[in-house]
């Protein structure tokens, strides 16, 4: 299938690693052009220097206003077709492991900025009577995880903004919709992993065997399997898609609504 992205340009948070690095590159091999957003610079230089000027490199931490700004100028005046909204999670605890410095630094890195920049974006997109907005966040929001309270909560508090988001500008031609992967074979599962690991007598391959074979699938994964379907809803075919929060969990959430 043709995406038609062709010379469209895309916003990836995250793009350094794990799934912003895998829709980064399904989003260029699209011929696509992106702002490629994460605090590694170097690893957003491998981008740049694997596509060269489809690739712009805004390299800083997204929980601070000066790289949001960075962000803006990047953009410039040229069209801007979408953004991905994707960074990693908090640390793993259960509710009694939390004391609230925790809750508020879960706040500003899974929350917060998300809503800042997604504001800062809109008028991009109402302007031009398009736009695609999508937020990378988590099984969790539609099943919590035990020992990820705090991704549990705060992820399911974008899931209700991006919906409300939604319904505000969609008759602008701009979607917002949310996906909500389950284990994936990324950097991110080794922080569930190794929680598991210290509250058992298993070791780190056990636990991940043992997660592999309780996905109905049988295993992880693929950062470039949602990469694809991230990238079909940031195109023109998913213009009727909007407010939705899609799983990419192999089958593991066992709700109806999954």
């Amino acid at each position: 299938m043709d995406l038609e992205i062709t010379n469209q340009r895309f916003i990836v948070c995250g793009a350094s690693s794990g799934f912003g690095r895998a829709i980064a590159e399904r989003l260029l091999r699209e011929n696509a052009s992106i702002i490629a957003v994460a605090r590694r610079e170097e690893k957003l230089q491998e981008l740049q220097d694997d596509f060269g000027d489809q690739v712009v490199i805004v390299a800083g931490n997204l929980l601070q206003e000066s790289t949001h700004n960075d962000i803006e100028g990047a953009i410039g005046n040229k069209p801007l077709h979408g953004a991905v909204f994707n960074a990693g999670g908090p640390p793993a605890l259960t509710p009694l492991e939390t004391a609230m410095p925790d809750w508020d630094k879960a706040y500003d890195s899974v929350t917060r900025w998300k809503i800042e920049l997604s504001q800062r974006l809109v008028s991009y997109f109402t302007k031009e009577n398009y736009g695609r907005m999508l937020f990378i966040e988590s099984k969790s929001v539609k099943q919590p995880i035990p020992s990820l309270v705090l991704s549990n909560a705060f992820r399911a508090a974008i899931v209700a903004y991006a919906k409300s988001l939604s319904i505000e500008i969609a008759k602008q031609g701009v979607t917002v919709n949310v996906l909500a992967p389950g284990s994936h074979d990324t950097p991110a599962i080794e922080r569930v992993i190794q929680k598991k690991v210290d509250e058992s007598d298993q070791s780190f391959d056990e636990v991940k065997e043992a997660m592999e074979a309780s996905v109905p699938v049988g295993r992880f994964g693929k950062a470039e399997e949602i990469a694809s379907l991230a990238a079909w809803l940031l195109s023109p075919h998913a213009g009727y898609v909007t407010g939705q929060t899609i799983s990419h969990d192999g089958g593991s959430i066992k709700g109806i609504f999954g």
